[in-house]
């Protein structure tokens, strides 16, 4: 068959036509930036310590009733501990002081058997104030990320098979409509195990339909436009999603409210139905060769243009026959070329993805106020995914992944280097570091779009999708590493950057080359 991009060149790359494809594809994103990092203040754990009951205790007595730890070289009330309530009530009746008449390292303690009381100073109510996720059951809050990224990571499995099934227009807007009612329906949660179950449905619709989004708009666009739309515009849509998230987040203190407000819009998103279109590439490689056909025409009447009298006509044959050819994630791995290829991206997707969640998800711990440093991140994100366009246009990229890598392991790897009187370094080389993964996974998402023909391009980026959020799995537990060493996160971080930098030296390079149709044309690439 005749290069596909040569077959639709009468449309042009930037008519009415492709700019609504591209407008509508990159807003349907904006509610994945809401929902990937809507744990942060969701499930943020604010001050508290042991409920102390209403109780007649003398006001020293009830200052002195939380014992003291030493926590980073810091005291601090503790947060699971009180001193025993019947012996302090006693101590208080009997008109005993304390720290002058009593030694209170000799008072035996209890745990918080009354429950807690949360500072209010942030939040009104997070998911650990309402089911108590503190103390014993502390491990609840990071599991309750993973658990969202476990079903990203479902998600990024399934969603490229079944787009490659069933389309890729059916697969956006069902995932699209998943993400929405399942976080709508978080709302009522009665317990943090059906959160959680909820919470897991969410990740898997936020990750499917950004896939399906990515993919229906890199093979509808060409040439440009194209890379424009894969590198730069859901990316910055994603962003803008995310940079409204702390601020949604500041001026709404209680989580419900918070989850509420972030299902809305995805409401204003059902319309879209009938203005984006199917992939023409895909109902191709199925043999639907009129309903493609219609698609173009359709497209060239909204462009002002004619259409040539047959467009795939004579390819007809061709394509039903092709259409029989049943394409599988064995694909992936059926040659050495392919499979390498596979494996590498596969290695640097991973690093990628932990070190862009592992970060984002650490700026609650950072020097200064949670909501500005979640901001920054998220804004941070924007003149990176603006260089990434940028080299996507005039560098090779096996160069632009391979020095935005270096760039962002380098950064991390210097932070350990920065003196504990100059937090602000510290902020600024981590950012530094966001913004060379964010650039990465912008050049990531175009280049393995690039690498794969159309016949198994979902199921690739799924595939990839899939093992980067293995990462992102485990990126709440990666930065609870710095209990044993403050830095240990960071020199993991930069360690794996460094080699994926240098196994992106060994992938094909695609720049300024046609998308490959069918396998054989991926080979042809390679050799």
């Amino acid at each position: 068959m005749r290069d596909y991009d040569e077959t639709i060149a009468f449309l042009g790359q930037w008519g009415p036509f492709q700019k609504t494809v591209f407008s509508l594809l990159c807003l349907s994103t904006i509610p994945n930036g809401f929902s990937a990092f809507s744990v942060l203040f969701l499930a943020d754990t604010p001050s508290h310590c042991c409920l102390v009951p209403d109780t007649n205790l003398t006001l020293s007595w009830r200052d002195a009733i939380i014992p003291k730890e030493v926590v980073n070289g810091r005291e601090e009330a503790s947060r699971c501990w009180r001193y025993r309530l019947d012996v302090v009530r006693n101590l208080s009746a009997l008109g005993y002081i304390p720290g002058l008449d009593v030694n209170l390292t000799e008072l035996e303690q209890e745990r918080c058997v009354d429950g807690w009381s949360y500072s209010r100073e942030v939040y009104h109510s997070t998911i650990v104030t309402e089911f108590d996720l503190v103390c014993g059951d502390q491990w609840k809050q990071p599991f309750t990320s993973s658990v969202y990224f476990l079903g990203v990571l479902s998600g990024s499995f399934f969603s490229g098979q079944l787009s490659d099934k069933f389309g890729r227009k059916p697969v956006l807007f069902a995932t699209m409509a998943v993400q929405t009612v399942f976080t709508f329906l978080q709302y009522f949660s009665p317990s943090w195990p059906v959160f959680s179950i909820l919470f897991f449905v969410v990740g898997l619709g936020q990750i499917s339909n950004y896939v399906a989004a990515f993919v229906l708009g890199s093979e509808i666009l060409t040439g440009s436009v194209r890379v424009l739309y894969s590198s730069l515009g859901v990316c910055l849509f994603f962003a803008f999603g995310y940079m409204m998230l702390p601020v949604f987040a500041y001026f709404l203190r209680d989580w419900k409210t918070l989850l509420l407000t972030l299902s809305v819009p995805g409401l204003v998103y059902i319309p879209l139905w009938w203005f984006i279109p199917e992939s023409p590439r895909w109902l191709l490689t199925k043999g639907r060769v009129e309903e493609a056909e219609g698609i173009l025409r359709e497209a060239g009447r909204k462009n002002h243009v004619e259409p040539p009298l047959f467009l795939f006509k004579d390819h007809e044959g061709e394509n039903q026959s092709k259409a029989e050819d049943n394409h599988n994630l064995l694909d992936l791995f059926k040659t050495t070329a392919i499979r390498n290829t596979t494996l590498i991206l596969c290695l640097v997707w991973f690093t990628l993805s932990t070190g862009y969640f592992g970060l984002s998800l650490n700026t609650s711990r950072l020097h200064g106020d949670r909501y500005v440093n979640c901001f920054i991140s998220a804004a941070i994100e924007v003149p990176a995914y603006v260089i990434g366009w940028l080299a996507l246009q005039y560098l090779p990229r096996r160069l632009s992944a391979s020095a935005s890598m270096v760039l962002g392991g380098l950064a991390v790897y210097f932070i350990q280097l920065a003196p504990p009187s100059m937090p602000g370094l510290s902020l600024g080389l981590e950012m530094l570091g966001k913004f060379g993964v964010a650039t990465g996974t912008a050049l990531m998402f175009v280049y393995t779009g690039e690498l794969y023909p159309t016949v198994i391009r979902s199921t690739a980026v799924g595939v990839c999708a899939t093992v980067s959020r293995v990462g992102s799995t485990i990126a709440p537990y990666f930065i609870h590493l710095s209990v044993y060493y403050a830095y240990l996160p960071y020199i993991l971080l930069g360690t794996l950057a460094m080699l994926s930098a240098l196994a992106t030296a060994f992938l094909p390079e695609t720049f300024r080359s046609p998308l490959p149709e069918t396998i054989q044309q991926m080979h042809g690439r390679e050799r």
